[in-house]
């Protein structure tokens, strides 16, 4: 796909079709590359995807999944809280049409969870209402509207037809005419603190990807000629099929019909071997060869609604309740039955409603001979909870439900099949009665309706803390604004350091396309705030750390009800889970990658904190792979991007640091650090320093010749290709590839790319001024004579990792060398002061800067060398810029599960069975709850304690007073105290020391070891203790939170 570099748009009326008549909304677009739709409102090309807006979700659904729902056709029926929910996840998923229909009005009851309805909008088609609001969130999308009811004419018209809010009746007639006509179906109900889904994409649906994971490549190193052919692949690593995968082979040596052959099926015989089947007549395997993973397309067939409702299929969302599905089934037809009969809801807590459905439910058991034995009890929770509506439960199976719209569109990752049921029937408090839920007319009557007054009330007046202001962060701020935290009494605070960017427009679903640039927070508040006008929120703009602590301070987090965490990095979950520990605070912490996603429950005195368990490290690419033998395209994409880190950033701001910091190189402790930083000066301010544009190109050729021809050549000089091991193996076997010298070509593409965007970066870093001129570019790069390499004798080559770490920890300290050529650069420093030189910091997402052009042309002529597959720039830019892949479906369905955890920790919900922490994956789908884990306890002498507990001691008191009071109080020694990085005391100190310190009041110690004045917004301070117990043992104690007067 051509790059397509982004230009200033002009804003424009885009017309947004509403059938019957048609209504136009001001709006400013900003159209940077292609979309991913062809709606007639803004001439898209059909196929062409923008991935400065997709990027994330591109990486979750690939171009090809993509592109077939950019040719789907949408009807989304019933503007409700669930059917805006749905529609807004799917028209940021990038489909060619959505049509929202509804003959309903907007009631106060819809602002309880319609987050596009407003006061101004009671009594006007919920449709209609909605429309304005939805076509913001797609240019690429074309967004309609109709008021005419729901008919088998209306949704002919469609690929995929998404019912809510719609009777029994209608969804069985519907699903007759789409099962028979080739029209995908789904239904979705949220009833209360219930919901379900139903799936129908007919009698044989083709699903290309069943599980959404990369595909596995490993290396072969052996294969077996027999009846039943055992491959072995090198131990590098596991293999990581199952059984039952398809698998590819090429480059096999000797058995050579492996290579581009049909897929062949397997069978796993342990963690590095396979069985392929017969491979006797095939020749004998001699060296070498790649096994990749092939995912076949499987054929799904589905029921018509009225034969599921007979047999149900159910998909379990909770493994602790196996039961409570099929009841949900029976409830379900029992609910259409009695608003068919009585025309409204059960009401809640009332008797006589609860009997009525009880006899409902066991009407509908017997007609359609389902044959289960019917549970009082759930089907009158269920009578009693399916009024109303929550955020939450809509959020959950909203965007279950759009993910299957987009399986639909694109046969990606496995369809529901059929039935989900799903409840939440914990966040329901106890002893409800009838009055406790009445409604008041107010936009919060659909909460009342599920959980009383008095929790409405409680949330009203909550304070929380909400750190994220990114894809989670904008859907809880939503999901907060709909529920009312706050509203009263309360606040919530929202902090976010970032600005809007393109990329995010795509599933941070507050910000629009005239926000980038905003600042993510502030832009977030006022949109939630937009929603609901009673909302009391403020934006702030601060990281959250160490550094911050002037800012969030003791006073803050002391107003604080709890934390609900929306952040994408791993520190900063850590830091703000050892906050909530120290001011004993519940916290929400939550994440998505892809389709997956998880959801902690952080509750003081009971469960363990985030930080309790750790994920396993991140893998790293060895240092020999990565310099001399890389055998995947990740290396190459790594090798690229040190390339990048050390020519464009390092080096420049090194440069930039001698010329303007006097000092600089007094700094560097190392002196071999010291003499590579003054070679890299030698050039950069000497030979290789640029005066125009093509001196920057003269130098961008020189770099491919030693990158992709003197380095190989050099390495093939040392391990010739015949060359063999001591074993007298072939050096260049298993995962060493032996390379190739690359000639430079400027004919050949990719050749070029590197050209142009090495000097374009190298021109960057002089302020010499750019060019695109690839013409020009290309005409002075092939004049340049780059002189023939000569490998050089006694250079080492590491082989292996230790000596690679041997290599990289021993330097010349260069005396002699480093003296010269800092005389050589003094005498020119003058010279200097004029040079403008910038670092150009890596920044994936701008298409312009050239940074993902070289890294992605540095990375492909590596491969050539080393003959693997090449990336393009979209692959490149996800490894090289380590992204997360990210879709608004999965954050929405995570961000509704953290709303529900909420209403617990709002009621008091102390039982931590009760709770539910979550892992999900709607590509396969799984949907797995468990009860979060209880904190573990540790003892000394019979104290147990967990990491919630800690020492209080008040008021400034000398050390000796502290160590005294720990042998009276708790007959403990402390032989050692520290407060952060700072020793205070230690049981080896020398006497006269202990005898000084002894005697120090505590913040006295305090400000005299670490150098620094205890800050004034410190109300205490946390001190780390070893101690003995009465016989001089160890024992593991709290720590000592150390208040100050």
């Amino acid at each position: 796909m051509s790059e397509v570099h982004p230009t200033e748009p002009p804003t424009k009326k885009q017309k947004v079709t509403h059938l019957p008549e048609s209504i136009e909304v001001e709006m400013s677009e900003q159209k940077n590359g292609n979309g991913a739709g062809n709606g007639a409102a803004n001439g898209a090309t059909t196929g062409d995807i923008d991935e400065s807006l997709y990027s994330r979700q591109l990486y979750v659904l690939g171009h090809d999944a993509m592109r077939k729902m950019a040719a789907s056709t949408i009807l989304i029926c019933g503007m409700g809280g669930l059917g805006v929910e749905v529609a807004k996840d799917v028209a940021l998923g990038g489909v060619k049409s959505v049509t929202i229909q509804d003959t309903k009005c907007t009631s106060y009851e819809d602002l309880s969870t319609q987050f596009f309805l407003r006061n101004d909008d009671l009594g006007k088609n919920r449709a209609e209402a909605t429309l304005p609001r939805l076509v913001e969130l797609n240019e690429y999308v074309s967004t309609t509207c109709t008021t005419e009811p729901v008919s088998t004419a209306l949704v002919s018209k469609y690929n995929v037809v998404v019912l809510t809010d719609s009777s029994r009746e209608e969804q069985l007639s519907i699903g007759e005419f789409c099962h028979g006509n080739g029209i995908k179906l789904i239904c979705a109900n949220s009833n209360g603190v219930f919901g379900s889904i139903f799936c129908d994409f007919g009698p044989e649906f083709r699903v290309s990807d069943t599980n959404g994971e990369q595909v596995l490549s490993v290396m072969v190193s052996a294969i077996s000629k027999d009846a039943d052919g055992i491959v072995t692949c090198l131990d590098e690593k596991r293999h990581g099929f199952e059984d039952g995968d398809h698998v590819s082979f090429h480059e096999v040596g000797g058995m050579t019909e492996l290579n581009g052959s049909a897929p062949r099926k397997i069978v796993v015989k342990g963690p590095y071997t396979f069985s392929i089947g017969d491979t006797s007549d095939l020749s004998q395997y001699t060296s070498g060869g790649i096994v990749t993973q092939v995912k076949i397309p499987t054929a799904v067939t589905f029921k018509s609604m009225r034969e599921a409702l007979k047999d149900p299929e159910v998909v379990l969302t909770d493994f602790g309740k196996f039961e409570q599905p099929y009841q949900y089934h029976i409830c379900y037809l029992a609910l259409s039955v009695f608003m068919k009969e009585e025309g409204r809801y059960p009401k809640p807590y009332n008797k006589e409603d609860g009997e009525k459905f009880v006899t409902a439910c066991k009407a509908a058991n017997e007609a359609h001979s389902l044959g289960l034995e019917v549970n009082e009890g759930m089907c009158k929770d269920f009578a009693n909870g399916c009024s109303g509506s929550l955020v939450g439960v809509q959020a959950f199976i909203g965007g279950s439900t759009a993910q299957e719209v987009m399986k639909a569109c694109s046969g990606k990752f496995m369809p529901i099949k059929q039935w989900v049921y799903f409840d939440c029937m914990e966040i329901v408090p106890k002893g409800l009665k009838e009055s406790d839920c009445e409604v008041k007319g107010t936009r919060y009557d659909g909460q009342i309706l599920c959980l009383g007054q008095e929790l409405n009330q409680k949330i009203a007046a909550q304070r929380w803390f909400v750190v994220g202001a990114g894809a989670i962060g904008c859907e809880l701020l939503k999901n907060f604004s709909m529920m009312g935290v706050g509203h009263e009494k309360g606040m919530l605070t929202v902090t976010d350091m970032d600005i809007i960017e393109r990329s995010n427009l795509n599933r941070q679903f507050l910000f629009r396309s005239w926000d980038v640039t905003k600042l993510k927070s502030e832009t977030a508040a006022a949109a939630a705030k937009e929603m609901n006008p009673d909302l009391r929120i403020v934006a702030h703009q601060n990281r959250v750390g160490p550094e911050t602590e002037k800012v969030y301070t003791d006073a803050f987090f002391a107003e604080l009800d709890g934390v609900a965490n929306a952040l994408d990095n791993v520190d900063a979950r850590s830091y703000m889970d050892r906050r909530c520990v120290y001011y004993k605070l519940p916290l929400l912490e939550s994440g998505t990658l892809g389709t997956k996603g998880n959801v902690q429950v952080v509750l003081p005195h009971i469960t363990e904190s985030y930080s309790s368990s750790q994920d396993p490290p991140e893998k790293t690419i060895p240092m020999c792979t990565l310099k001399n033998f890389p055998n995947a395209i990740e290396h190459t994409i790594q090798w690229a991007r040190d390339q990048f880190e050390g020519l464009f950033t390092k080096g420049p701001e090194n440069t930039q640091k001698f010329i303007s910091e006097p000092k600089f190189l007094e700094k560097q402790k190392s002196p071999g650090a010291l003499l590579a930083i003054l070679e890299g000066l030698k050039k950069d301010l000497g030979e290789d320093l640029p005066n125009n544009f093509s001196d920057c190109i003269r130098w961008a050729r020189f770099l491919f010749d030693v990158n992709f021809n003197h380095m190989i050549a050099q390495l093939l000089y040392n391990f010739p290709k015949d060359q063999r091991t001591t074993s007298g193996a072939l050096f260049w076997s298993g995962p060493k590839r032996c390379p190739n010298v690359l000639k430079f070509d400027p004919e050949n593409e990719e050749h070029l790319n590197f050209i142009v965007a090495a000097a374009n970066l190298r021109a960057f870093n002089y302020s010499i001024e750019q060019t695109t001129d690839r013409d020009m570019i290309k005409e002075v790069a092939s004049k340049v004579i780059v002189p023939d390499f000569v490998p050089k004798t006694g250079v080492k080559i590491a082989v292996t990792e230790a000596e690679a770490e041997a290599q990289n920890d021993s330097h010349d300290d260069g005396s002699g060398k480093t003296d010269n050529i800092l005389t050589n650069l003094s005498g020119k420093m003058d010279s200097f002061k004029s040079l403008n030189i910038q670092v150009a910091d890596f920044e994936k997402d701008d298409d312009t800067n050239f940074h993902m052009d070289f890294v992605t042309a540095c990375s492909n002529a590596r491969a050539s060398c080393y003959r693997i597959a090449p990336a393009n720039k979209h692959k490149t830019k996800l490894i090289a810029g380590k992204i997360i892949p990210a879709i608004a479906t999965t954050t929405a369905v995570v961000a509704g599960l953290v709303s529900l955890e909420m209403y617990k920790m709002i009621a008091g919900e102390d039982d931590v069975e009760k709770y539910k922490n979550a892992f999900l994956n709607l590509a396969l789908p799984l949907f797995a709850f468990s009860e979060p884990i209880c904190a573990p306890k540790n003892k000394y002498y019979e104290v147990e304690w967990t990491l919630w507990d800690r020492f209080e001691v008040k008021g400034d008191i000398t050390l000796q007073e502290l160590l005294d009071m720990f042998q009276k109080e708790h007959k403990l020694e402390i032989s050692m105290l520290s407060q952060g990085v700072s020793m205070l005391y230690a049981f080896f100190m020398p006497p006269a020391k202990k005898k000084e310190r002894g005697a120090m009041k505590l913040t006295q110690i305090v400000e005299t070891v670490t150098k620094k004045k205890i800050p004034a917004h410190k109300k205490a301070l946390v001190l780390e203790i070893c101690c003995n117990d009465e016989e001089g043992e160890d024992v593991d104690t709290p720590y000592i939170n150390y208040l100050l007067p």
